[in-house]
């Protein structure tokens, strides 16, 4: 019986027979050339479609098992870390970059986060969100590790997550800067891959110890 191949980062679709896989886009941006590629690719090999992800991927739907190799090869393009324990790919909006209420630069630090830590392994799934500003657009209210964007400095969420049993993420720090953002996520980052068990999320991680008890593993006030 075939099953998702983590190797090529191709998961099995519906009809048990055809794979879909998604190429990493840091930040979802995407150049026109990189973007015909994908287009020439999808075609060449018969995409049954081609889909724009929740996590700011592109996605070729229903390629056949013996086309893989040769589409990332053609594509020459990283997978992004769609499934597997690992950090997947980060969610960034515009951020000052390029929209007019952001904030603070969440390209920047969600690219730095992105290529520190994108496929990283971890006791479960671990899902990031960037928004430079308190509109969340890339919902970091409901990501492991969210960063909301505000007039001072970053805002830090931890524990959020969707699914069956959805959890919000907690606040604990309301203007840390982006000198210090990195070293407090790789805090947190290395408390959870050391403490949490198999495959136990963030939030439930911080539900069993307790919040206040999290803070104090993550040592929060030598950060703000």
């Amino acid at each position: 019986m075939k099953k998702d191949l983590l190797e090529k980062g191709a998961i099995l679709q519906r009809d048990k027979e055809t794979y879909s896989i998604a190429p990493h886009l840091t930040a979802g941006i995407v150049t026109p050339d990189v973007l015909r590629t994908i287009a020439d690719v999808a075609e060449k090999y018969n995409a049954a479609a081609v889909k724009v992800t929740g996590a700011q991927r592109i996605a070729l739907v229903g390629l056949k098992e013996e086309d893989l190799d040769n589409v990332w090869k053609d594509l020459d393009m990283d997978p992004g870390a769609a499934i597997g324990l690992c950090v997947r790919s980060i969610k960034i909006c515009p951020g000052t970059t390029f929209c007019k209420r952001g904030l603070q630069d969440s390209v920047t630090v969600g690219a730095k986060l992105d290529s520190l830590y994108h496929g990283k392994e971890l006791p479960n799934k671990l899902k990031m969100g960037v928004s430079g500003c308190p509109n969340s657009c890339a919902d970091s209210a409901f990501k492991d590790i969210g960063l909301i964007g505000g007039g001072k400095g970053w805002m830090l969420y931890v524990g959020g997550k969707g699914g069956a049993k959805p959890r919000i993420a907690d606040r604990i720090a309301l203007s840390v800067s982006e000198e210090k953002i990195y070293d407090l996520i790789e805090k947190v980052i290395q408390v959870y891959s050391e403490n949490a068990g198999t495959r136990e999320r963030l939030g439930d991680y911080i539900d069993r110890v307790g919040l206040e008890v999290f803070k104090e593993q993550i040592e929060l006030n030598s950060y703000l």
